[in-house]
C-alpha cells in the first residue's frame, strides 16, 4: 500500500515551553477509496527537533504493515538525518551530532530508524508555512497537540 505522510511538530518557540506534534496520513484502500486520517499526540516539555521526530514516529507506527511511504517533513533536522551517512554514521552507533544535539535524541532516533526499517520511506523536505493545505493541516494539529488537546492516536488497518 503506498500511503503520503504530512508531519510537523511544534514546540510553540519555545524550548523550555509544551511540545506537541501531529501528522497526516492518506492513502488508497484495494477498493480505490482514498482515505485521510489525522494523528496528533503528546504534551511535553521539549524542543521543536524531538517534536518533528515524535510524528514521524508516531505517524509511521500507525502502519500496522509494511508499505511505501512518502513523507513529508518541514524540518530539515528529520529529512537531513535519513541519508546514509547520518544513520550508518551516528544514528545507529548512538553518537551525537555536536553540543546543540540532545542526548536524549539518541534513543528516538533508534526507535524512528526501527519503525522506518519496516515501511520503503522517502523523506521529503518542504518549506514550511508555504500555504500548503496539508502543511497547514499537520500545523494546526501539532499546535493543538502542544496546547493539550489530543485527538486519537490508532493504527491503519484496510
Amino acid at each position: 500500500m503506498k500511503v503520503t505522510i504530512y508531519t510537523d511538530g511544534s514546540a510553540r518557540g519555545n524550548p523550555d515551553g509544551p511540545g506537541g506534534y501531529g501528522a497526516v496520513l492518506q492513502y488508497v484502500d484495494s477498493k480505490g477509496i482514498l482515505h485521510e486520517k489525522e494523528l496528533s499526540a503528546g504534551y511535553e516539555r521539549t524542543t521543536n527537533n524531538r517534536m518533528e521526530l515524535m510524528a514521524a514516529i508516531v505517524a509511521l507506527e500507525a502502519l500496522n504493515r509494511p508499505c511505501d511511504v512518502t513523507l513529508y517533513s518541514d524540518s530539515q533536522y528529520l529529512v537531513k538525518a535519513f541519508q546514509e551517512h547520518w544513520i550508518d554514521g551516528w544514528i545507529k552507533k548512538g553518537w551525537k551530532r555536536g553540543k546543540n544535539e540532545p542526548v536524549k535524541n539518541v534513543d528516538l532516533w533508534k526507535r524512528l530508524l526501527r519503525v522506518k526499517e519496516k515501511h520503503q520511506v522517502e523523506f521529503i523536505w518542504v518549506k514550511g508555512h508555504d500555504g500548503h493545505e496539508m502543511n497547514e493541516r499537520c500545523d494546526k494539529l501539532a499546535t493543538m497537540a502542544a496546547d493539550g488537546e489530543n485527538l486519537q492516536k490508532d493504527t491503519i488497518a484496510e
